[in-house]
């Protein structure tokens, strides 16, 4: 199955001060929107598979673009969602989402072992999404509970799904309820790590 990106849209957010105070280092989220044509609009399909092997070269060509987005920053945090336009059904942008989707994100940004959270819906274009984030060393690191709030105007179209993978180079600004922290989060993984 061919999935061509008809658009990829990249949005970059930079956030130097919240409440007031100046952050010590600017937060940084990035979004990657990949719209594709949906194959299985108006029908109800059982078998989804082809979908998901299709998603890894989408999911590269993503990745690719978010990284370039981040520029000299490193990710610390992540977060997928997906639009299915009103022709289609929900579980076609999860099919789109799965762990084949995201391996190349993984990859790219190197030690991104936790869950990353998700979110989808069937809606119309201008239709906001709210896609959460959390660390990408482990889903319980409280400082990186975040998300990016997305409206692509002209998108999806009824028979279009809107992928979305976002970054983030820190947890939000002036975090302070407790928890495991981020660097908390490395030194568990590296004890997991074989000798």
């Amino acid at each position: 199955m061919d999935f061509p990106i008809r658009r990829l849209i990249t949005i970059v957010d930079d956030k130097f001060v919240d409440a007031g105070r100046p952050a010590d280092r600017l937060l940084r989220k990035v979004a990657v929107v990949a719209v594709v044509p949906n194959p299985h609009v108006g029908r109800y399909v059982q078998d989804l598979s082809p979908m998901v092997e299709a998603s890894r070269g989408i999911g590269a060509r993503m990745a690719e673009a978010a990284i370039a987005a981040l520029g000299p920053h490193a990710a610390e945090s992540y977060g997928k969602g997906g639009i299915v336009g009103l022709s289609g059904e929900q579980e076609h942008a999860n099919a789109l989402l799965t762990t084949t989707f995201a391996t190349p994100f993984r990859d790219a940004i190197g030690d991104a072992p936790a869950w990353i959270s998700s979110m989808t819906k069937v809606a119309a274009p201008g239709t906001l999404i709210d896609v959460p984030m959390n660390a990408k060393t482990d889903v319980y690191v409280r400082s990186h509970y975040d998300g990016m709030s997305l409206v692509l105007p002209d998108a999806p179209l009824p028979d279009e799904i809107a992928l979305i993978f976002c970054l983030a180079n820190r947890g939000r600004l002036n975090a302070r309820v407790g928890g495991m922290s981020y660097a908390e989060s490395i030194a568990a993984q590296k004890k997991l790590q074989p000798a």
